[in-house]
């Protein structure tokens, strides 16, 4: 049969694509927290807020600058009847001509002096919320990092569930051969051998499972950093066993001094104090310099030149003293506003800190009982299994022993993922995650 090397071609090359399709990629949690940083929208919207704030707050302080407008005009007028009137006489004997055009130009100059300190206090306030969305994007970064880390821990237990899943069910598969092999004999009864057979079909459902947790977790997380869907991402396993948990917050210090979204209320609660100065400003009157420069131009009629004026203005809005209290009652609410909610916050960031500890002490306490606990299931299959061999125990006896000596196993593996896990969750609530990586704050 003669073979079409075409054929050959198309079946390399989708073997090709489908392995391409499955493409690996060891990622470690460092450079999958920096990736999320990098490409998050969250934090491209925080970055772009943080703009935001910072070209408000160079608005407002453009205010204190002077003014500067120029006009000017051209004009071609109709036929106008022009009477010039004197002192002495009521109207001119004779009509003058009328001009057919006009030129206007004008120059004015203003610069404030005074205005009840509106300006400088709508600076501070600017610049406190500048201050307070820095403080919110940096609290976004911490956010997307902990989100990373949630996905990254979840990954490495279903992989390393999936893992060992594998290896238990090569042991069991095998254990159904062996025991085929004993039943067709006649040495043991067939009810071992489905009970053999039902472990088996049990670790695979366990199996399929641990792998649809796998794609799912994948997913999310190649969806966080913007990788292709089809991205198999393996995590380092050396992040959750060569990471020193140094300098774990003990208390809620650290968190009041570094948490952002507190410091983002404090930021608030400053311009809103600053807000209240700028309501009071509406009793001040303003003053303001005044300059200005003006050129006319009525063809064959009148010329002006080099008019220049320069002047001080001064207003005052009566109305303000009975108008104006609304509106510094309302600054003086959204303070309060502010106030509370710092209050507020504080009390829950000391509630999220104190349930941090607990759970990452928790963490701990727990590894160390699931590594005796492996010691203790793996001695005791091997126990169980020395009897069954020499027939001093059965099936039910060896089945339960390898179940339990398995999620010992898997138990283990996990707790490792929970101290690391609750270690960052213990940083972020103590304000202390994004220095953890060593890398650059917004």
């Amino acid at each position: 049969m003669k073979i079409n090397p075409l054929l050959l071609f198309g079946i390399f090359f989708i073997g090709i694509s489908s392995v391409e399709a499955q493409e690996k990629i060891s990622l470690t949690l460092d450079e999958a927290v920096k990736m999320a940083w990098e490409k998050s929208n969250e934090v491209s919207l925080a970055n772009t807020k943080v703009n935001t704030k910072k070209y408000e707050l160079q608005e407002v302080k453009n205010n204190q600058y002077p003014d500067l407008k120029i006009s000017g005009q051209y004009q071609r007028l109709t036929r106008a009847s022009i009477d010039m009137h004197n002192n002495n006489d009521q109207a001119s004997a004779e009509p003058m001509a009328s001009p057919d055009r006009a030129m206007i130009g004008m120059a004015n100059l203003s610069l404030p002096l005074f205005a009840g300190f509106k300006i400088q206090n709508s600076i501070k306030a600017s610049d406190n919320l500048y201050e307070a969305e820095s403080a919110y994007a940096a609290k976004t970064k911490e956010d997307i990092a902990l989100r990373v880390i949630t996905y990254y821990t979840a990954l490495y237990k279903a992989q390393k569930t999936l893992e060992l899943l594998n290896e238990n069910q090569k042991q069991a598969r095998q254990r159904v051969t062996d025991f085929t092999e004993l039943e067709t004999n006649g040495i043991i009864p067939r009810n071992d051998l489905l009970k053999s057979q039902l472990l088996v079909s049990k670790t695979q459902l366990s199996i399929d499972e641990a792998n649809n947790n796998i794609n799912n977790i994948n997913f999310y997380l190649t969806t966080l950093l913007k990788l292709d869907p089809s991205v198999k991402l393996q995590v380092n396993e050396a992040d959750f066993f060569n990471l020193k948990t140094s300098n774990v917050p003990t208390s809620d210090v650290s968190a009041l001094e570094n948490r952002k979204d507190l410091e983002a209320i404090r930021f608030q609660q400053k311009a809103s104090e600053a807000n209240i100065k700028i309501a009071k400003s509406g009793y001040y009157p303003t003053l303001a310099l005044l300059g200005g420069y003006t050129a006319l131009d009525l063809k064959d009629f009148i010329t002006v030149k080099y008019a220049m004026n320069f002047g001080v203005g001064l207003s005052y809005d009566i109305s303000a003293f009975y108008k104006n209290g609304a509106h510094v009652k309302q600054a003086e609410s959204r303070a309060l506003e502010a106030t509370n909610t710092e209050a507020i916050m504080t009390d829950r960031i000391k509630i999220e800190v104190q349930k941090s500890i607990e759970d990452y002490d928790l963490a701990i306490n727990q590894s160390v009982v699931y590594d005796e606990a492996l010691q203790q299931a793996n001695e005791n299959y091997r126990l169980v299994k020395d009897k069954f061999d020499n027939g001093l125990s059965d099936t039910n006896d060896l089945v339960e022993a390898d179940v339990e000596n398995l999620s010992a196993k898997i138990n283990t593996a996990v707790s490792k993922a929970n101290i690391i896990q609750k270690y960052y969750e213990l940083l972020s609530v103590s304000g202390q995650l994004s220095q953890s990586f060593n890398l650059s704050k917004i």
